[in-house]
């Protein structure tokens, strides 16, 4: 499952993380890689020692945590870390697989915000291999896309200007990607019906089925 949600910052808080990285101490992106992933992660970083890193993450999960899709489709028990990344022209980060586990806790699903419009920056595409092909994302500032870590996906590489993102990850309630499909799509069909016809018996029944299966679905 790969989901795109618009306007996930408001104007101030994009205004508070183009601050951030304006006046940033940016170091190498490879900190943060393993061996092989050193040979081909060519980006920079908010340094970890820096306290932007916490402020980052403070106002980022905040945001996702009052955005209601992204909460219903994620089933986030835990965001981690949140991260400012940037691309200069002859940047990219080659085909990889993001860690199954970072800093102690399972990375479930990944994301990417991105914080400068298109037009700003030629190349940088977020790349996912999907089974039906290649899907490549570009997306408005302040939209965001989440998709399952266990992805292979790549950063194509910036030939002009600067492509600047948050990145992150979710540790959900809900392991299998399959029962959050699933969830998720239920979730969607009670709000429809729900605009339809308010509270009906077939919104009632559609909430019972999602409630039962979440129950059997979560991990605490």
């Amino acid at each position: 499952m790969i989901l795109t949600f618009p306007d996930v910052i408001d104007a101030a808080e994009h205004a508070t993380l183009l601050e951030i990285a304006r006046t940033a101490p940016w170091v190498d992106g490879r900190e943060t890689a393993g061996s092989t992933l050193a040979q081909t992660k060519h980006n920079q970083q908010l340094s970890r020692d820096s306290a932007l890193v916490g402020d980052v993450a403070k106002l980022v999960g905040a945001a996702l945590q009052r955005h209601a899709q992204f909460g219903m489709a994620t089933m986030p028990r835990q965001m981690h870390s949140l991260q400012l990344a940037r691309y200069g022209a002859g940047m990219k980060y080659g085909a990889h697989v993001d860690a199954a586990m970072m800093g102690g806790l399972r990375a479930d699903l990944s994301f990417t915000l991105f914080l400068n419009d298109p037009d700003e920056y030629d190349g940088g595409e977020l790349a996912l291999e999907t089974g039906a092909g290649e899907m490549r994302f570009k997306l408005p500032a302040r939209a965001l896309v989440c998709y399952a870590t266990g992805q292979l996906h790549e950063v194509r590489e910036v030939t002009r200007g600067e492509r600047l993102v948050g990145v992150g990850w979710v540790h959900s309630y809900v392991r299998d990607t399959e029962q959050r499909t699933t969830l998720w799509d239920l979730g969607q069909a009670i709000d429809l019906v729900h605009a339809s016809t308010g509270k009906s018996r077939a919104f009632d029944l559609l909430v019972r089925t999602r409630t039962n299966l979440l129950r059997r679905c979560v991990e605490t």
